[in-house]
């Protein structure tokens, strides 16, 4: 049987059909897919770069697998340029583009694996180890894109997906990418004694994960607070949004649902980033109609907490202005009226969505396709908690930037609560939205924080502090109603909270060691 898998694995066509399958299949392991078995494809990978003749040939099948996988993950940005019809020419250049370059992370990781492993069971952790690596690094490099690491292939708020509360969902991906790929020698000739024990500890590994996760989540008890907090979700499309004769609708729908009859007042009222298609300046003008029926909509003591975008006049900018996508946090005084009580600038940008890298030369070939300001947006400074009146203090993440570990302090200066208001109707009913929610599910898990999240269209929810989601305490894709709900205390700090990614770079430097140990000989087979 080995004889047969080291034939196949040797021929060309075959190897490239295989890579592709590897990245496929570690792509269908995430939501909405849940393939958990997909996940064979690193390890999959891994001999493929192993039986590569040169290091190119590992980067090759590395960057098809890449590929694979990135064009499975994210072809859901295809969809935001279908928005504008004039835009929709691009939408397959982006759907290829963009694993196009994502997949040279996993090039780089193949090409490294093939230069330094060694041909022991100890190849699986320096495999490992470059992996990780390579996917913190695509989290960081020119401002990063951390969209479904390997380790949120595991559903947030399940047992696997709590080792995040230890190494983050970073240390969760090195483990099980080095847990699978445990099984890889299993299917090619090699001493028998090492390729079991390899297996072995791999499923010791995957045991522990979802064991020690059982054991956290058996512990786990849920505190509502006093606050109460209603989510809004008005499911308004993103090409509605924009016509000239929605605005009035849009506004009335926000404010029917904000009044909507509860059992108990809330106390806290979120709207989704991008919730009116207006500007701060239009919506808090003087005379403004909209600021009045705010305040009608709002009772005394009621706090609301909405995104729009502003402008702030800069004479060193282009045209004199600098505009943020911003997170506003209104609070009824009664009859001193609303008040701004604080206002978060989004410091995260997304390229090509709220400022165009090289822009002058991006502008000229017709790309400025999703930003709706005269010029780009301006990054504001690095998220840090704010009052939320009524509420403590909360980390505002708003739509991309749920995507970072690290954002929200976790230790020293820790809010309460985190609130993440995202536009997700750029995407419609794809797969984006759900994974989006997952991934930002993985913040309260290493922060150990709740999670409000709202957005126009779904999945607006009340993430608990180990990342679940209650049956009713979410807004699916296509619906429109409000979650009220008591917001949670918030676990006790975590390791990851405490550490950051210490652990996890520690990981790698640990699993890399073997690379570098018993002296420079001849590594893997040809």
């Amino acid at each position: 049987m080995t004889g047969r898998i080291e034939t196949v694995l040797g021929h060309r066509w075959a190897r490239i059909g295989l890579a592709l399958a590897a990245g496929a299949g570690a792509a269908l392991a995430h939501t909405p897919f849940g393939f958990l078995p997909g996940m064979l494809g690193y390890p999959l990978l891994m001999l493929l770069a192993e039986r590569s003749a040169t290091v190119r040939g590992a980067a090759w099948m590395g960057w098809l697998a890449g590929f694979a996988y990135f064009l499975i993950g994210c072809w859901w940005v295809a969809e935001a340029f279908l928005v504008n019809p004039a835009q929709a020419w691009m939408a397959p250049f982006a759907a290829s583009l963009l694993p196009m370059g994502l997949g040279l992370f996993w090039a780089a990781a193949m090409a490294l694996y093939r230069r330094f492993a060694r041909p022991d069971a100890w190849r699986v952790l320096v495999f490992a180890a470059l992996f990780g690596l390579l996917e913190w690094l695509r989290g960081h490099v020119l401002t990063g894109f951390p969209w479904n690491p390997a380790g949120a292939g595991w559903k947030a708020g399940s047992a696997a997906s709590q080792f995040a509360a230890v190494a983050g969902v970073y240390g969760l991906s090195l483990v099980t990418v080095a847990a699978f790929a445990a099984f890889g020698p299993l299917a090619v000739a090699g001493p028998r004694r090492g390729r079991i024990v390899a297996a072995g500890l791999g499923a010791l590994a995957l045991a522990g994960l979802v064991l020690g996760g059982t054991v956290r989540l058996a512990q786990a008890r849920v505190q509502p607070t006093a606050v109460t907090v209603r989510i809004v979700q008005a499911d308004i499309a993103q090409d509605y949004k924009w016509s000239a004769d929605a605005y009035g609708s849009i506004v009335d729908r926000y404010l029917n649902l904000t009044t909507q009859p509860a059992a108990v007042r809330p106390d806290v009222v979120v709207w989704p980033e991008g919730a009116l298609p207006a500007t701060a300046a239009d919506v808090f003008g003087p005379g403004s109609p909209e600021a009045d029926a705010l305040a009608r909509a709002l009772q005394p003591g009621q706090t609301l907490i909405m995104g729009l975008s502003r402008g702030q006049a800069d004479p060193s900018a282009e045209g004199g202005a600098r505009y943020f996508n911003s997170l506003f946090v209104l609070h009824d005084e009664g009859a001193a009226g609303l008040r701004i009580a604080a206002v978060y600038d989004k410091y995260r940008l997304v390229p090509f969505g709220e400022y165009l890298p090289l822009g002058a030369v991006m502008s000229a070939l017709g790309v400025r396709s999703l930003v709706h300001v005269p010029a780009d947006f301006s990054a504001g400074p690095r998220p840090a908690p704010i009052q939320i009146p009524g509420a403590g203090r909360a980390q505002p993440l708003i739509c991309y930037e749920g995507l970072y570990p690290g954002f929200t302090p976790g230790a020293g200066g820790r809010p309460g609560w985190i609130v993440n208001i995202s536009n997700d109707a750029w995407f419609g009913a794809t797969s984006g939205p759900v994974q989006h929610l997952n991934l930002a599910a993985y913040r309260a898990i290493e922060t150990g924080l709740p999670i409000v999240r709202s957005t126009p269209t779904g999945v607006s929810a009340l993430i608990d502090s180990w990342g679940r989601v209650g049956a009713h305490d979410r807004l699916n894709a296509g619906e429109s109603g409000v979650i009220d709900v008591r917001l949670p205390h918030p676990t006790a700090v975590t390791p990851y909270g405490r550490f950051g990614d210490l652990p996890v770079l520690f990981m790698i430097l640990a699993g890399l060691s073997p690379a570098f140990l018993g002296g420079r000989r001849r590594v893997l087979p040809q």
